[in-house]
């Protein structure tokens, strides 16, 4: 399996494993979505969706087209829309001859007004945080202000060397531990306390819909052009909400 490849499916799987998760199937008994390309009849990529009970839904999405050098997995894991667990993310890519990566937890409320919240979220990945940015063979990604505005400051994206990606994985680890720690622990009562002025699933759904917003992300008209704009919808509609939609066709 490629890096990226690699990277990502086996932080699906910590996931998947360690919060015992189902995965829903397709119509053929295999991933949900099975995705071909406008270039051609083949598969290039799927779609696997897992619930639970400790979250509401993870989304892989995995497209891989080796004519015009794409190898792009991305994974989200939704926390409940009504908690304060923050939604986990990692995009691994190598296209156009360099990799590059997206790490994040999701912010689940304003952490300019809420202190209690970010240093229980937020504050642990900072030793991370730092120590990634100081690494050698990483420059800077195309994005934006309004893009990284509806993340986290804590969010590591970067272009990467080949042995620079590779060296990652302890960084996704670390940022996953801290999650599943979050997810499978009760929030502190300073914690509870200080986003009771925050209607968490209101906020989510907003949120969601401009960290997806092809507006914001200009990967989804990339996708559109690939995979066309009828399944680049159907895969941004997975993840703007923690509803699975209905069993589609390839």
């Amino acid at each position: 399996m490629s890096l990226p490849g690699g990277l990502c499916n086996r932080t699906v799987d910590s996931i998947v494993s360690r919060l015992g998760l189902s995965e829903v199937p397709g119509a053929d008994g295999g991933p949900f979505r099975t995705l071909t390309s406008v270039m051609g009849p083949d598969p290039v990529g799927s779609v696997r969706i897992f619930t639970g009970d400790a979250v509401a839904k993870v989304v892989y999405v995995g497209i891989t087209v080796p004519q015009i050098g794409l190898d792009s997995h991305m994974v989200f894991a939704f926390a409940p829309e009504d908690g304060p667990v923050p939604h986990f993310t990692l995009d691994s890519v190598h296209a156009g001859g360099y990799y590059a990566f997206h790490l994040d937890l999701i912010q689940r409320a304003d952490l300019g007004t809420h202190l209690s919240y970010m240093d229980w979220a937020h504050t642990p990945l900072t030793e991370t945080f730092e120590a990634v940015q100081g690494r050698e063979g990483l420059s800077k990604a195309a994005i934006g202000p309004r893009q990284a505005a509806v993340m986290s400051p804590w969010m590591c994206v970067a272009r990467a060397t080949e042995e620079a990606f590779a060296g990652i994985e302890d960084a996704v680890a670390s940022y996953l531990a801290h999650w599943l720690t979050l997810v499978e622990g009760d929030a502190p009562a300073a914690v509870v306390a200080d986003l009771a002025d925050t209607d968490l699933a209101v906020r989510d759904q907003r949120n969601r819909a401009l960290v997806f917003n092809p507006d914001l992300d200009k990967v989804w008209a990339q996708i559109s052009q690939l995979l066309g704009t009828e399944v680049a919808e159907e895969i941004r509609g997975q993840l703007l909400t923690n509803d699975v939609a209905g069993v589609v066709s390839a």
